[in-house]
């Protein structure tokens, strides 16, 4: 399935759903999640492509956007508590040094980060580091997102 933005093709498979609530018990409204990140995905790779063309640097301009105000939690993309860069390499800009994380939040708190291993039933997750923690939630996610390819 595929979303059409002024002409250009975004894959849905990037934006998946979550039917639960966060750790306060706020429930999340999935659809409107989703579709915000969409939007927010379609609007910046229309951008980007109208400065860079058509291609990866569009969509990796696109994808940075997103993870300015979601992150990824399992095999889906949640509203963050606070914009901004997700990580090192986010924050230093192109060309940075630093890793990327894709997509989880690494600059959160590690009560935060705890909070997403819990939901993705990480196991040994109170003896983690917070680095360790991330590294423990992108094997979680990227298992996820196989899973609900069906790859």
């Amino acid at each position: 399935m595929v979303l059409h933005s002024a002409g250009h093709v975004v894959d849905k498979r990037l934006f998946q759903r979550s039917d639960d609530a966060d750790s306060e018990g706020h429930a999340r409204h999935p659809e409107a999640i989703t579709q915000k990140a969409q939007d927010t995905y379609a609007k910046a790779h229309d951008s980007a492509v109208d400065s860079y063309g058509e291609g990866e640097r569009a969509h990796r301009t696109a994808l940075a956007a997103v993870k300015h105000s979601f992150e990824k939690v399992g095999d889906h993309w949640e509203t963050k508590s606070r914009k901004g860069p997700s990580d090192k390499k986010a924050a230093g800009g192109p060309g940075s040094s630093g890793r990327t994380a894709g997509g989880i939040d690494a600059n959160a708190s590690k009560k935060h980060l705890m909070d997403v291993a819990k939901r993705l039933e990480i196991r040994g997750r109170s003896r983690m580091t917070k680095a360790d923690l991330v590294e423990a939630i992108q094997k979680a996610n990227k298992s996820s997102t196989r899973k609900a390819r069906g790859s």
